[in-house]
């Protein structure tokens, strides 16, 4: 079964983040994509690798079925580059800040880095 793939930009995350739509996330990787998340259980010696769309499809779903909401604040691209921030809150008041590196390949992530801090 093919996956459709989209080209990504700033106004393409911000809609699919805020929407909850993890199948148009998935759609903006390359098949060989890396996601890698650093955060208090995954530190910069060992951080989360999360290799391959089918992968991190799965990753998104799970983020996106998760009853919270997600605001994209600031997103600016510099040629095959693009970084944004994002905020977070669960019903319950717990807030998660998150900032993303993308690095693109023929319009489509190929390398994306995440640091994020939640409140405990």
């Amino acid at each position: 079964m093919l996956t459709k793939t989209q080209t990504v930009d700033g106004a393409a995350i911000k809609k699919a983040i805020e929407g909850r739509d993890g199948k148009m996330l998935s759609s903006f990787y390359n098949d060989d994509a890396l996601v890698r998340v650093i955060d208090r259980n995954n530190p910069p010696s060992r951080p989360r690798e999360i290799r391959g769309r089918a992968a991190i499809s799965i990753f998104w779903d799970d983020i996106c079925s998760r009853a919270m909401t997600h605001k994209v604040d600031t997103a600016i691209a510099d040629g095959d580059n693009l970084a944004f921030t994002q905020a977070c809150a669960y019903p319950d008041g717990t807030k998660v800040f998150c900032a993303a590196m993308l690095e693109l390949k023929n319009g489509r992530i190929a390398r994306q880095t995440v640091v994020q801090a939640w409140d405990e």
